[in-house]
């Protein structure tokens, strides 16, 4: 009986530890911290240590992570990329130091290497030598489930850190072959990681958790470009031969010889000799993780000698002669005193926690975000609540969850979610499906600075001279209170600012004055509106040819444009329902601004149009219909919406005949279509 409910607690365990690997290692979207998934990691291993006929060859202990995701080659590693046994207190590391000695046996020589853990992804660089002797970088491999990984070579020669070749002369310096590989890992720098999360806020994306998220997501995104503009750092720990050998006796030689080639190495490393200097180095490094501008969660250890790590030999998914000392996450408890809200610069409404203050990891918070209504819904919070708020691997300080006990009671205030945005009272929006409230207001103080600059913008309305600094200097003396003030700025008032001479306040008021004449499309791009950019304001412009019918368009006029959808015809109409708004675009137009563009005009018969085919035609076969449809300029879709004109349905049509009638689509049959071919 015994032996069948510790089979149930195990497979359960299993399967719990399966889906958060599944979560982190192929969606990227992880649920639980670290930490959590180490103690169900911890508390599996122990399981199956005492029941070691129960383990099977498929449990998580006896492997290393998730699957690869697709949309990459697959490769299969040299050797497998382990993960490392964590301890977690000063006597979990005294005891692994313990279990090395007396592995190794009486009189060896046992040296660390310490370097800190970094936060990110981990990869594998392959180089091969060229016709030139020069070692170039063939490969760039992800860790994928340790035995298989994925080839994102395209990205990873993005990554400035990473030396796309190495010099003969360099190569043999470091004592490097003309073939080898080196291990290390991806990291996303603090900097990097809230400028995107700034961009994917602008653009109505979730902002990414944290870096280490941030890094993963990033390395395996398709396009390489925007690898590029994420600023990723890649730092090496090994060095191996082609077949996945140790190049080096000693690993700090190793680490040496890296840095020597070009890589980027940790510069927070250290040879120790006993376990004090162990326990030093991770006391200093726990003093300092704040102030690097990039996120570790520990310490790193190995044994330096190469020979010694050969003996120690392996675990089934861990060497035994290295070791991660994980950080606790960094907490305290502390009151709520009030929620207020944030107004941010793409109007985004975010609930932050005022907080009694108490100082984590050396740092005094008095925040901590709450995200959205939701979150707040979620943690059950009320204002006076007691809360544990961590500051681990995530930036921003945030509240885990609400602490009720005698010591601490709960509150009794429930917060409401505002119905008008704090800073400029004009009524907020909440898109069904989505999690946030916004303002909409172009003209809000809180989104004014960014809305000016992006108006202002190269691509936008092109105002040369019109920066950071400049914008800054008007908005906070009042001079522009809304983008429309650009238009009635005078001299005076420009000469008035610092550093503004006659010759720029007449540069400046001439670009002002040349914008006016940017175009419709420009001027949507311009207003800010969400979901609108470039190639769909001019898109808009094209399909309205006037201000006035794209301001008076219902979400099926909208929804006709192509590639607007739901969201963004949504969005739209939000803006334009904002009073503010349209006495923004009066004034605009009050100031000489052009409203009108020329309508785009057919060039072919069914050009715009979009059709759905269902059922038996009499006399075309399905694909035929494609292609001349396709020949005279229409677009064939497989699924019937708002944005589809015409059904075209012969014998036996099903579901998508019955979609068109709900919808409202014109159904037509294979002669009314030949009709509209010219037969």
């Amino acid at each position: 009986m015994v032996a069948v409910t510790v089979q149930k607690e195990i497979d359960k365990l299993r399967e719990t530890i399966r889906h958060h690997e599944y979560l982190y290692y192929s969606l990227d979207a992880p649920e639980i911290s670290d930490a959590e998934y180490d103690a169900l990691m911890r508390e599996l291993e122990a399981l199956e240590a005492k029941h070691p006929e129960l383990i099977t060859a498929d449990s998580p202990t006896q492997r290393v992570g998730g699957k690869p995701a697709e949309g990459f080659a697959k490769v299969a590693h040299s050797r497998p990329m382990l993960s490392l046994n964590n301890v977690v207190s000063e006597e979990e590391l005294a005891d692994w130091d313990r279990r090395v000695h007396e592995l190794a046996g009486e009189g060896a020589k046992i040296e660390y290497v310490c370097e800190y853990k970094l936060d990110g992804l981990s990869m594998a660089l392959h180089y091969r030598e060229g016709a030139d002797g020069a070692s170039h970088l063939e490969r760039g491999v992800t860790r994928g489930d340790g035995t298989i990984g994925e080839d994102v070579t395209g990205n990873v020669r993005t990554i400035r850190s990473v030396p796309l070749s190495i010099s003969k002369a360099k190569r043999e310096k470091a004592g490097l072959p003309p073939n080898f590989e080196v291990r290390g890992e991806v990291v996303m720098p603090f900097k990097a990681f809230l400028r995107m999360n700034e961009e994917r806020e602008a653009a109505g994306l979730t902002p990414a958790a944290n870096p280490r998220n941030a890094a993963a997501g990033t390395i395996r995104t398709l396009e390489p470009n925007i690898v590029a503009q994420r600023r990723l750092d890649f730092y090496g720990y090994f060095a191996l031969t082609e077949a996945g050998e140790s190049l080096f006796e000693e690993q700090s030689e190793a680490l040496e010889a890296l840095s020597t080639a070009g890589f980027r190495v940790n510069p927070h490393r250290e040879a120790v000799k006993n376990f004090e200097g162990l326990m030093q180095f991770v006391n200093r490094a726990e003093e300092t993780r704040a102030d690097l501008g990039y996120e570790i969660d520990g310490v790193v250890i190995k044994i330096d000698s190469a020979g010694i790590q050969r003996r120690l030999g392996y675990t089934g998914r861990a060497p035994r002669w290295a070791v991660a000392y994980k950080f606790t996450a960094r907490a305290a408890i502390t009151r709520v005193e009030a929620i207020h809200v944030q107004v941010g610069r793409t109007g985004k409404l975010t609930p932050v926690a005022w907080l009694t203050p108490v100082a984590i990891g050396g740092t005094t918070v008095s925040r901590a975000t709450l995200h959205n209504a939701d979150e707040i819904e979620r943690l059950g919070l009320l204002v006076g609540d007691y809360v544990k708020v961590e500051r681990g691997g995530d930036v921003i300080p945030k509240i885990v969850e609400v602490v009720e006990d005698a010591e601490h009671p709960r509150g009794t205030e429930k917060y409401n979610f505002p119905t008008h945005c704090p800073v400029c009272g004009s009524e907020i929006v909440k898109t069904e499906g989505e999690v946030d409230y916004r303002c909409v207001n172009a003209d809000c103080p809180a989104r004014l600075v960014e809305s000016v600059l992006h108006f202002a913008a190269r691509k936008v309305m092109n105002i040369e001279g019109l920066g950071d600094v400049l914008v800054e200097q008007l908005t906070a003396r009042g001079l522009v209170k809304s983008i429309a003030d650009l238009y009635s700025l005078t001299e005076e008032q420009l000469l008035s600012l610092e550093r503004i001479g006659q010759k720029t306040a007449d540069a400046l008021l001439e670009e002002i004055a040349k914008s006016k004449q940017a175009g419709l499309s420009r001027v949507l791009f311009g207003l800010g509106i969400r979901f609108v950019g470039e190639r769909t304001a001019q898109l808009l412009a094209e399909e309205f040819g006037s201000m006035d019918a794209l301001m008076e368009a219902s979400s099926e006029e909208l929804e006709r444009v192509n590639e607007v959808g739901p969201r963004v015809s949504q969005a739209i109409l939000e803006f334009f329902a904002e009073e503010k708004n349209r006495a923004l675009v009066e004034r605009l137009r009050e100031a000489g601004l052009v409203f009108t563009a020329e309508k785009r005009k057919k060039t072919s018969e069914l050009e715009g149009l979009t059709f759905v085919l269902t059922g038996t035609l009499p006399t075309l076969s399905r694909e035929d219909a494609k292609t001349k449809i396709e020949a005279a300029g229409g677009k064939v879709s497989g699924s019937v919406s708002k944005k589809t004109h015409y059904v075209v349905a012969g014998e036996d049509a099903g579901s998508k005949l019955e979609k068109a009638q709900q919808l409202g689509v014109k159904v037509i049959d294979e002669a009314a279509l030949l009709e509209m071919l010219g037969g």
